[in-house]
């Protein structure tokens, strides 16, 4: 049995949001999200990768300045491992939900996240790595999940990824920046050619945000 999420309310979406910016604010030099055009009247898988204990702080501040401030945004699920739930008990109240790999009940956590996300103005936060890397890695590895949950939304859901990188440069602290990439829709959904389009951008936000020297590409995408 999955352990379903309680969202937070709107009006706790935006504090979070503004906290976190606060807290940026007072820890990096520069906060900079490239943002894309967002569809209204949809509902929003937003996919990022997965490098650190802040991610989730970033990810309230993305979603307040984008997200919230246009209006988009209703409420707030995030996926989680079932085994992080059980020792943090308040991730329910932000909304996260839980999935447990290798387990009969994911396909529970599956059906769950298509059904949140069939209801316009819901964002689903997907970590696609499922795992902590580093930034800077050349190839981001998808895990199934995404296959399972966007062929059962019903409606219609955007598909958004965003790659964040950090430096410090000549700043004593560091500049935070994430550059989001549209994916287009549940409509036009292929699972292969997203993952493609995907590690292709996050190659380019790399050489361009963190002026990367050129070297070959040896690996397959």
């Amino acid at each position: 049995m999955i352990i379903k999420s309680k969202p937070l309310p709107l009006y706790m979406l935006k504090f979070f949001g503004w906290l976190s910016g606060v807290v940026f604010k007072f820890r990096c030099s520069k906060l900079i999200i490239d943002d894309i055009e967002l569809k209204p009247g949809h509902s929003y898988i937003y996919m990022a990768n997965h490098f650190s204990f802040w991610d989730g702080f970033w990810a309230f501040y993305v979603f307040r300045k984008t997200f919230l401030k246009k209006h988009n945004m209703k409420r707030l699920y995030i996926m989680s491992l079932k085994k992080q739930m059980e020792k943090n008990t308040w991730l329910r109240h932000i909304g996260s939900f839980s999935v447990d790999p290798g387990k009969r009940s994911i396909q529970e956590s599956f059906e769950y996240a298509a059904e949140i996300l069939s209801e316009p103005g819901n964002l689903l936060l997907f970590y696609p790595q499922g795992k902590l890397e580093s930034c800077y890695i050349r190839y981001i590895k998808f895990d199934e999940g995404l296959y399972e949950i966007v062929p059962q939304i019903k409606g219609d859901c955007q598909l958004i990824w965003a790659s964040t990188t950090i430096e410090y440069f000549e700043a004593l602290s560091p500049t935070v920046h994430a550059s989001m990439l549209d994916c287009g829709t549940n409509h036009d959904f292929d699972f292969e050619a997203l993952k493609k389009k995907v590690n292709e951008y996050h190659i380019k936000t790399i050489r361009r945000n963190i002026r990367y020297t050129d070297e070959p590409i040896t690996y397959n995408l």
